[in-house]
Formats: C-alpha cells, structure tokens, sequence
C-alpha cells in the first residue's frame, strides 16, 4: 500500500509534522482552504518561502490568446486562465527588527493541521531571530462555509524568553510575483506573459483597521474588490497605523512584548467579483459582507464552521474499519471535494477546485462525471447549483455546436465561463462524450433528489438539447444500426475513434432520458420544439446504437478496430517514460493498444445494466494489462470493476491510489493543485467498489404543470 509519511495518521485531521521546504508547494494544495467561491492556498501566513502564492475567486480569469501554427476552421481564438487575485492572506512578522523567514534563524518545531470537522487550518511553531530571540506564534485559518464572501485569520505571536519589539504588517496585495512556471511541456510559456501585473488598479483604501483594494483585469473587464478589518488585541503601548498604495493596502501594528505576553490579531476578509457591476458598488459589496462578518466575529465564525461541517459529516461520513491511512484519505477526499463546490452557486466546479492554478483553472467533463455524484449523496445543493451554472452556459454550448455544424448544443471540453478553451481537436471538442457526462449528472440529480423545479425548466433543456447533438452526429448505416464515427473517448490515447463504446452507451442513456422527460414535461418540450416524431427518433437510434465486440476474444472493443491495433510494447517501456503523452508522440499512441485511462471499465461502472457478468468479468481482465493509468481519473473505476468482479486485494490497491494521489503526490504535480476528480474517486471506490452501491431508479412522473 502507498503511503504518505510526510502527515500523521489521524482519523478526522492532517497533521504536518515538520516544515519540508522542498516539498512546500505540494503541502500548499495540501492545506487549502476553500468554499467554492475563495481558495486560499496553504501559504505560510507571512507569505515566504512559498511555493506557489494562491488566492482565488471562482471565475475570475484573464483572456489570452491561442495563436496557431495552422489556422483550422471552428478553432477557439482565446483562452481563459484563472489568475491570482488580491492575497488577504498575509501577515508579516518581524522580531526585533528581523523578518520572521524561516528559512533563516533557527526553527525549533512546526506544525500544521487540517482539521477536517471545524474546517480550519491550523499552524503553531517556535522559531528564534538571527538576533537570539525566541517567538512562539500560533495561527488559524479558515474559509467560511457559511458566509460565501468571507473567510479569515487569527494570528497570535508571544515572546517566549527575553523582551522583544513586535511588528505586524497585515497586508492586502495585489500582482504578487509568481514563480517561474517548471518545464512542463503541458504548459504554454505564453500565458505568464499575459498574466504578468493582470490586475489593474481602480482604487485603494486605508483608514483604522478598515483596508481595500479595487481591481479590474486587462482583457476580461472584471472588476474585483477585496476588503478587510481587523481586531488587534495586546499590552499596554500597543498601535496601529494603515497606509495605501494601488497594489498594497497595510495595517501594522506595533508592539512590545515581555515574556509570556501576546499579541493577537483576528483578520476578517471580504471577497466579491463582477464583470458588470460598478466601482462604487463593489467597494459597497465588500463592505456590506465585512459588517455582516465582523457582527458575526472571529468566534461566531468558527462555531458557522464547525456547525455546517456538523451537519455535512451526520450524513456523508464513510467509516472504516481497519486501515487508518485510508480512513483519514476519504475524509480528506470529502472535505475537499465539499470545499470545491460548498459555495461555487451557478460557478463551474474546477478540476482543480480553488486549491492552484493547474489546467489554467478549467472544468472538464471530470465535475460531472466524478465529483458531482459524490456531492448528489452527500451535498446535493451543490450539484443543483453545479448545474444550473451548466445550463447558463447553454447559449455558447448551442453557438459552438451551431459553428461545428450539429444540431444541439456542444459544451466545451475545458472552460471557465462557457467558451471553449481547448486548442487540440482530437483530445478535447472531438470528445463529445461531455455532453453525455452532463445530461447523466443532470438524470442522477433529478432522480435522488426529486427536485422537479429542476427537472421540469433546467434538466429538461440539457437534456434536449445534447440529445439533438447525438441525433445530428450520428447516423444510421443499412442494417439500421446506429453509428457515432470519429469521436475521443476517455482514452486519449485513441483518438478521433468509430463507435467508442462508453461514448456510445453514454449517448443512449442520453437519448432516452431526453424522450423520458419530454414525455414528464410536454408542454415544456413543445416550446422547445420537441414532438413526438424526434422523441421516437431518439428511442430509435437509442435502441440500435452500436457496441462493437469481438466474438473471437469474447470482449467489447473499446472502439471500432481497437483490439485489431499493434499491441504496446509494455516491456520495453521503463518507468521513467511514463506518463507516455510526455515521452511519445500521438502518431505512435493513436495507432497501438495502450490506454491511457479507463474507458471500456468506466462503460461498465457508469451502464453496468448492459453488460453480463461474464463479459464484465472478460473485458476487465483484458483491458487492466492495457490501461497504463497516466491519468488520475483512471484508478477509482478500475477499483469499481474490480471490486465487482472479484479482484479484492487489486480493487484495494486502486483504493490506495486514488485516495493517496494528492497526499504521496503520485503523479508529482500537486503542487499546482489537487485532483478533486480523484479525490471524489475514493469515496466512490469505496461506496461503489466494496460497498457495491448502484443507482439505477428512474425520475418519477413530475406533474406537466
């Protein structure tokens, strides 16, 4: 079993038990904190050493450009990345004149914990200035669950052996240098060209503890406002003074301190954002939550915290009995994932949630495909939002099928706002199973929750209109059957295939679930323009949809010719060239049997209803030697199958992959944020593989009025 030495074994918390600066950026996504509207990044209060400074808010983001060698009709012309907005995070030290860095002087102990049940972070050391003075500083973190705008920090400092001078500079900053990006070839070395002092200054603001800054992005036109206040306690001959300028708005407060006495400052920040509304008001925005948080206090927030995160665990708590690691990783793994869309309220769920700027801060077919339902059992509300924000982007899904040449809507392959982002053809628009992904997230939330209102105006429109889709790609060869040719699907390493079967699969259950509810809500699909000729149409190709198999090895084919292809020389690849899509080019992936990731097994997981025991039990064991797992999405599924078919202890060994991949850092990039489909993953490997959980009922008949 893997394992994650760096963090004690605890069932409700994480605890770091010594700072490792070289793995800081790791530790960083580790100990974010979030609600789905702000994420903090696990940054040091005092704000070096870090590995990546990180403050968000949920669709925030500058346009770039996507210049291309070879212009190709239907390419996007802009991308979309999510940018560092103003930092409320910080709180510098000095001692005696000395900045607290604690890569110099001496650090005697430190700590951190993620407390999974009050929903902060803590952290406590003990650290002595080069100038011999010893300090022991306690802090407390937290984002609010329960007041969307808010979160906020309790920083404490005590002199420990001889009297010291205290200052504390309490800072909000924008434009904060960033590092140098590393060398992944994945990355565009353009996008820190246009990221570099995004944010332009509208206005500043000082006075008493009360700080704010103004901003407003170059290109996108959005106007963001943070704002913060303070409660300074401490001796006798404690001050405060704020001063301002366009990037930096500080309170510093000074003091002197004799052994055994303190200095404590409780820092509330509010955050808002907006692409239409005013300077005035969105200085008034964030002041309004700054009253309403600072009526609440420190305390008050706290007690919000722990009685929301209550509330969360009574009903979505996975208890394990005899492996403590995996019993803290699935914690771990739901409190991340409630973090990622607790507050999102009609904002994409990120891949990354708000923990670091990997992928540029997109959403991908991974939100509703793993993380929503997880949150449909355990945080339903936020699946309902997660998908009327998808059903708002519905006017550029609709625009970009129309320009693609398919009726229906196309949703983007990755996005922030609704636009497709994605410059490579084969492993993103040509994937069109999101679409399905989608309407299937939309199904198991109207089914579990009964929520009609939603069934009736935002599912049944998703629903049509990716149901169109499927119609309008595919097509009927003279035996009747029904094809849908030159689509990717889970497995980018065969690309722009015929028939791939979970694409298949996923587009009937689409297609019949769209007949389904224009049947509930006639009167509603009339306006759409849906009659009983298109709904047949539906069922038609729905019951003649193609799922290639190849009766001389008893298997389904991933797609159409795939168990035909050159196998993989997986003996001759040595680990280090692994992922393969960094070592390899396509022309040598497209062509062989390797997967990237589960597909065929995800077909199984997701329409296990289609398959016998037997070819599950067939097909699994001829795609495990062939699916190398360069994706993180890959481990939870095959721990679904495998657990089904009766490979326990390999079922276990996903388990462990899945839930330890953010904390052993697998795949060495968690540095730029966590995996939240992966995280979402243990919880389903565990509820779906060993507990065997399927869902399988159908949205009741909802009145048509």
């Amino acid at each position: 079993m893997i394992t994650h030495p760096a963090y004690a074994v605890a069932p409700w918390s994480l605890r770091e038990r010594e700072l490792d600066l070289d793995v800081l950026a790791q530790s960083e996504s580790v100990f974010a904190l979030s609600n789905g509207h702000i994420g903090w990044r696990g940054n040091l209060d005092e704000g070096e050493p870090h590995g990546l400074p990180g403050s968000y808010l949920n669709g925030v983001f500058e346009l770039r450009p996507l210049p291309y060698a070879e212009a190709g009709y239907g390419d996007p012309e802009s991308g979309q990345t999510i940018i560092n907005v103003t930092n409320g995070k910080l709180i510098r030290l000095l001692v005696d004149g000395e900045p607290l860095d604690l890569r110099y002087g001496r650090l005697h102990c430190h700590e951190r914990e993620l407390d999974f049940r009050a929903g902060v972070l803590r952290r406590s050391f003990e650290w002595t200035a080069p100038s011999g003075r010893t300090v022991r500083v306690r802090s407390t973190r937290l984002v609010s669950l329960t007041q969307r705008a808010i979160a906020a920090i309790a920083y404490e400092v005590e002199a420990v052996d001889a009297e010291i001078r205290v200052v504390l500079q309490s800072e909000l900053v924008a434009n904060e240098q960033l590092p140098e990006p590393e060398g992944d070839p994945r990355s565009d070395p353009r996008v820190a060209a246009v990221l570099d002092s995004v944010l332009q200054p509208e206005q500043d603001f000082a006075r008493d503890g009360r700080l704010r800054l103004v901003h407003r992005t170059a290109r996108s036109g959005l106007r963001v406002a943070v704002a913060a206040d303070h409660r300074v306690s401490g001796p006798a001959g404690t001050s405060a003074s704020a001063e301002s300028s366009p990037d930096l708005s500080r309170l510093t407060v000074t003091s002197v301190l004799g052994p055994g006495q303190s200095l404590r400052v409780e820092k509330i920040v509010a955050h808002g954002w907006s692409a239409l509304r005013s300077l005035p008001a969105m200085h008034d925005q964030v002041d309004a939550a700054l009253a309403d948080a600072s009526e609440t206090g420190w305390a008050g927030l706290l007690l919000e915290q722990r009685d929301r995160l209550d509330e969360f665990w009574a009903q979505s708590d996975v208890e394990l009995e005899g492996d403590a690691e995996i019993q803290q990783a699935v914690r771990f793994a739901l409190f991340h994932v409630l973090q990622a869309g607790a507050r999102a309220e009609e904002r994409a769920i990120p891949a990354k949630g708000l923990t670091g700027s990997g992928y540029d801060g997109h959403c991908f077919w991974d939100t509703e495909a793993y993380v929503l339902p997880v949150l449909t059992y355990t945080a339903p509300r936020a699946v309902g939002q997660a998908l009327r924000w998808r059903h708002s982007t519905l006017p550029a899904a609709l625009e970009r099928a129309r320009q693609l040449g398919p009726a229906g809507a196309a949703f983007p392959w990755r996005t922030i706002d609704g636009q497709e982002c994605s410059a490579y053809w084969p492993a993103s628009t040509a994937a069109f199973h999101i679409n399905a992904d989608i309407a299937f997230a939309a199904q198991r939330y109207t089914s579990a929750t009964d929520d009609r209102e939603f069934d009736r105006e935002a599912g049944l429109e998703l629903l049509v209109h990716t149901a169109r889709l499927w119609a309008s790609l595919g097509h009927h060869d003279r035996h009747g059957v029904f094809h849908l040719d030159g689509v990717t699907g889970p497995d980018e390493y065969s690309a722009l295939a015929d028939d791939n079967v979970y694409t298949n699969v996923m587009a009937q259950q689409n297609l019949r679930a769209a007949a389904d509810a224009a049947e509930r809500h006639p009167d509603r699909a009339a306006l759409l323009g849906v009659d009983d000729g298109e709904t047949a149409a539906w069922r038609d190709a729905a019951a003649r949809i193609a799922l290639p198999f190849n009766e001389a090895l008893g298997v389904h084919e991933q797609s159409t010719g795939f168990t035909g292809h050159q196998l993989w020389d997986f003996a001759g690849t040595p680990p280090e060239r692994y992922p393969l899509l960094l070592h390899y080019p396509y022309v040598e992936l497209y062509r062989k049997q390797v997967s990237k990731q589960a597909d065929l097994v995800l077909a199984m997981q997701q329409r296990g209803d289609l398959f016998t025991a037997e070819q599950k039990a067939a097909n699994f064991a001829y795609y495990e030697r062939i699916t190398v797992r360069d994706s993180s999405l890959s481990a939870c599924s095959q721990a679904v199958i495998a657990a089904e078919v009766g490979h326990l202890s390999l079922a276990y060994d996903y388990l462990g992959e899945a839930a330890l991949m953010d904390l052993a850092d697998l795949e060495h990039n968690t540095r730029d944020g966590l995996h939240i489909a992966s995280l979402a993953g243990t919880w389903i490997a565990l509820v779906a593989g060993f507990g065997g959980m399927r869902h399988s009922r159908s949205p009741r008949a909802c009145p048509s009025s």
